[in-house]
């Protein structure tokens, strides 16, 4: 392709992606509902209610970040954290991801290899939320400030893009058991993580006297504390300590813990009003491939926010807003402040609920280690993050040093990094091997394993 018709469509998909994900999404779906053998009409409608219910999301999404920030940095001031890294937010993270080259080619490596891999079935999710291959751009911006190699940036968002997708087939079965979402999943950089994250702590925790009984799942505390176990009280009496912790006077005190109340109850309404509009395209999907690809299903790809309004989850996340900030007190080594990502927590703990069954404790505790573990590695990225950020033209703010907490402290980019620091491109090659082989294993050896045992459970 010519120069100037490369650069044409690089700014064509620019503006696209540019559109917001409120608009973006809906097209999608559209097109696909389309595809899929819907009729327009009913395509038309999931698709402009799937835009209704997402902006609902955000609404109520903002609605958390916009009252919890400002209690989050009065927590750090209070604290008096005198560190040297600026958690900036992922806004800024996306925006320093999407301002180069290399990040606005992430969509279309992102969207040509999905399309590949389900030709050869090798996945079976479908990602159509193509904003989010930021992520993938991220890391590949990082590999890029490392190494000052195009390339080697170009295989970074190659590798990563089958890693998250790899993640999206782990994923679809547990999705559907716990959230009650069928043929959905969740490619989304900064929740699948956690997933992995807390595979062990359950192991772990089944074989500790005494945590293994435990049962402290949001029904069983309602049915235990009755009216104080109601989500939007729960929700109420955590804003409340939050509040606390912040030095709040009382009017703000109150306008919080409603504030987070309202969260708990509004955030599940939005995501169910969300998944009305997303229903008929996974049944047309699913008749799709039940005519085309017999024996395969297909999984919607979706943000994780559909996930975050889940009580276990944003109890969880709250809890941890102010265990963070403690931690990065504490604990000796650690550079970064925390603040744009605080809000972001239910996201890095979303994916961890559902593998302890929505037990709060559980994802309490193992959260407390992972933000242990997050505040470390953004720490030690930090200097790549902010190379990037200049050499996106974002403007640092008089900062010396920014990280975002939840996406440059999260295990897989500390991999990426660690590994290309030490194997250049050979250890680029070994992980985009390792998950190949995964994407096969899950697709095309584990199906045959099952169908075999259960012909022996029939027979």
């Amino acid at each position: 392709m010519e120069e100037g018709k490369m650069d044409w469509a690089l700014s064509a998909l620019q503006w696209f992606v540019d559109l917001g994900a409120v608009v973006v999404l809906p097209i999608l779906i559209f097109i696909f509902g389309i595809v899929l053998g819907a009729k327009w009409g009913k395509a038309f409608i999931s698709a402009l209610t799937v835009g209704i219910g997402f902006i609902g999301l955000n609404l109520v999404i903002d609605l958390l970040t916009n009252n919890l920030g400002p209690a989050a940095q009065q927590m750090v001031e209070r604290f008096g954290l005198n560190l040297t890294v600026i958690d900036v937010g992922w806004p800024a993270a996306a925006a320093i991801s999407y301002g180069s080259i290399l990040g606005t080619l992430a969509i279309p490596i992102g969207v040509a290899i999905n399309v590949v891999l389900l030709i050869f079935g090798l996945t079976k999710t479908l990602n159509v939320d193509i904003w989010n291959i930021w992520h993938a751009a991220f890391i590949a911006s990082l590999v890029y400030a490392l190494t000052n190699n195009f390339l080697m940036g170009i295989l970074a968002t190659v590798v990563y893009i089958m890693m998250i997708l790899l993640f999206g087939d782990l994923l679809g079965p547990i999705i559907k058991k716990f959230y009650g979402f069928p043929n959905l999943t969740f490619p989304h950089g900064t929740a699948a993580p956690g997933f992995i994250i807390a595979l062990p702590f359950e192991w772990l925790f089944n074989r500790i006297p005494g945590i293994k009984n435990w049962k402290a799942d949001p029904d069983t505390i309602q049915d235990k504390f009755g009216v104080f176990g109601n989500s939007a009280v729960v929700g109420f009496i955590i804003g409340l300590a939050i509040g606390l912790l912040a030095g709040y006077d009382v009017a703000a005190l109150g306008q919080l813990a409603v504030s987070t109340a309202a969260v708990m109850i509004l955030l599940p309404r939005m995501v169910a009003l969300l998944m009305e509009g997303l229903t008929p395209i996974s049944e047309a999907a699913n008749e799709f491939v039940k005519k085309r690809f017999p024996g395969r299903e297909l999984y919607i790809g979706m943000d994780a926010a559909l996930s975050v309004g889940h009580p276990a989850v944003l109890s969880s996340s709250l809890l941890l807003v102010p265990i963070t900030i403690f931690l990065a007190v504490i604990l000796p080594g650690n550079s970064t402040i925390p603040f744009g990502d605080l809000a972001t927590i239910p996201f890095l703990v979303c994916l961890m609920a559902p593998v302890f069954n929505g037990n709060i404790i559980r994802t309490v505790i193992a959260g407390t280690f992972y933000m242990v573990s997050v505040l470390y590695i953004t720490s030690w990225v930090a200097p790549l993050v902010t190379q990037a950020a200049i050499s996106a033209n974002f403007d640092l703010e008089g900062n010396s040093a920014i990280t975002a907490l939840a996406e440059g402290g999260l295990w897989t980019t500390g991999m990426y990094v660690g590994i290309t620091q030490l194997m250049g491109w050979i250890g680029l090659t070994v992980i985009g091997l390792i998950v190949l082989g995964g994407l096969y294993y899950v697709n095309k050896v584990l199906p045959g394993k099952k169908a075999d045992l259960k012909d022996i459970n029939e027979s």
